[in-house]
């Protein structure tokens, strides 16, 4: 795995907040299921691992300048809980689990928030880092997915983004597979705090990089990682 940057033009600051801070942006996209399934102790874990997301990035002077966070539930309905903000403003939202899974409605909105988060870097003249997309489920869509499957598909042949799919319980990973371009993973357990913390060091490793350069990152499904393919 390895994290890169989008090429972007440089021109004049636009708004206070760049102004401020004209660090490259490193935006993170979650895309989490509250359907009801998630009910009980996974999104309870879910939730106090978007705790621990934050408090690592805090933690780190630079990430908490580079990286912007941002969260789309879809449970029954998709709902834009936290616009792309950075680390010290992001609050990690209280989920709560209801409704069906329209996991297809929820990429292709998260894909389009995320564009339009891109074209405000590029509009006000702030580098930013090949985007990370994680999509987080316990199901599979019960909407239609075959226009999100295309999105995804096209964004990652064009390096606009890197998409990755993690299947909680009983996920359908076939699904999952076929949405994504990389191999979907398998959550051991319940071990979202686990895998924020990697995502949190995956994220701190990518904003501390130089713009342009391979990133090793650790591998999720090692013997003490957090996943299995």
């Amino acid at each position: 795995m390895s994290g890169q940057q989008d090429a972007v033009s440089q021109v004049p600051f636009g708004t206070d907040d760049f102004a401020l801070n004209p660090e490259p942006r490193c935006p993170c996209l979650l895309l989490l299921d509250v359907s009801g399934s998630m009910g009980g102790d996974p999104i309870r874990e879910l939730n106090e691992g978007l705790g621990q997301f934050k408090e690592e990035l805090l933690a780190d002077p630079l990430a908490a300048k580079r990286v912007e966070v941002g969260i789309i539930t879809f449970g029954g309905a998709v709902e834009v809980v936290s616009e792309f903000q950075g680390v010290a403003t992001f609050q990690p939202p209280a989920l709560a689990a209801q409704g069906k899974t329209p996991m297809g409605e929820a990429i292709v909105k998260g894909l389009e928030s995320l564009a339009r988060r891109k074209e405000t870097y590029k509009s006000n003249g702030v580098a930013y880092y090949r985007p990370w997309v994680f999509l987080i489920t316990d199901g599979e869509p019960t909407d239609e997915w075959a226009d999100a499957c295309a999105k995804v598909h096209a964004g990652e042949d064009k390096k606009a983004f890197a998409f990755f799919a993690v299947g909680v319980k009983d996920a359908d990973m076939e699904v999952l597979g076929k949405i994504a371009k990389r191999d979907p993973l398998k959550l051991q357990g319940l071990q979202f705090r686990k895998l924020f913390q990697w995502l949190s060091s995956s994220m701190k490793s990518v904003s501390s990089s130089t713009p342009g350069d391979e990133v090793k990152l650790a591998n999720p499904t090692a013997p003490d990682g957090w996943a299995a393919v």
